[in-house]
């Protein structure tokens, strides 16, 4: 599996949310705490999403190497500051490449989007799913991976019009369908609000002092982090938490 961490609220430096904490995402890519079964290390890539103030548009780093191998990034990581982030590191499930564009998060328009998890019977068991989708959304995939075609059937969601909560809780529950057993924990955010999803794998949310993170792990031992029970949904926002059962909205 992954491990993947979004935050809102007031800026902060990349380094203090991804580097620095005691249990921070750089010390997950090597020394997860709750993988499920699903490997032991993330060292098939990462990627950082992150808001400025200048562009709607997220900014957005990926590399197909260990976080941990990157020595530029504690210097970039020390000078960035942002109040809307979204960052993964990636355990490539076997098969599926380890290339740039296969690490989350994956990027269009406003929109960051991460998958921690596992398509059972990939690619059989969504090829339906896959042929509702416009041949250009698949021509232009950012990788052969389950994980990107997640994007691209959201993405196809959202530019529909689609609400983001539904739109997600939606895809969750057609995949399920589709491929019975999936591990399904998504992060979605247009730097304003995160929604995710705890799907047979952990998740966590933290809202404290006029911010929120969501993540695989908590990254620290501070009181706030409040685990997501599984096959809920989470819609979080700097000022509001709200969990949901998927599939009872």
């Amino acid at each position: 599996m992954c491990r993947h961490i979004a935050y809102l609220g007031p800026p902060a430096r990349l380094a203090e949310l991804l580097l620095t904490p005691e249990h921070s995402l750089l010390r997950q890519s090597w020394a997860p705490k709750d993988m499920r079964g699903g490997g032991t290390v993330n060292a098939d890539g990462f990627g950082i999403g992150w808001y400025a103030e200048s562009s709607p548009e997220p900014a957005l780093v990926r590399r197909a190497v260990p976080l941990w191998t990157d020595t530029a990034l504690p210097r970039l990581a020390s000078e960035i500051s942002s109040g809307a982030v979204l960052a993964a590191v990636r355990s490539a499930t076997a098969g599926m490449p380890v290339v740039e564009t296969a690490s989350a998060p994956f990027a269009f328009d406003r929109w960051l989007f991460s998958h921690n998890g596992v398509v059972r019977g990939w690619p059989s068991s969504v090829a339906v799913l896959a042929s509702a989708l416009p041949v250009e959304a698949l021509l232009t995939m950012d990788a052969p991976t389950d994980a990107a075609l997640l994007w691209a059937l959201l993405r196809h969601r959202l530019v529909a019009g689609d609400k983001p909560a539904d739109a997600v809780a939606a895809l969750v529950t057609a995949v399920e369908a589709a491929a019975p057993g999936s591990r399904l924990n998504l992060l979605l955010t247009d730097g304003h609000q995160i929604v995710g999803t705890c799907w047979t794998h952990s998740l966590w949310v933290r809202a404290s002092e006029g911010a929120v993170t969501v993540a695989s792990e908590p990254y620290d031992d501070h009181p706030a982090w409040q685990e997501v029970p599984d096959r809920h949904l989470v819609v979080a926002t700097p000022s509001t938490v709200e969990l949901t059962e998927i599939g009872v909205r």
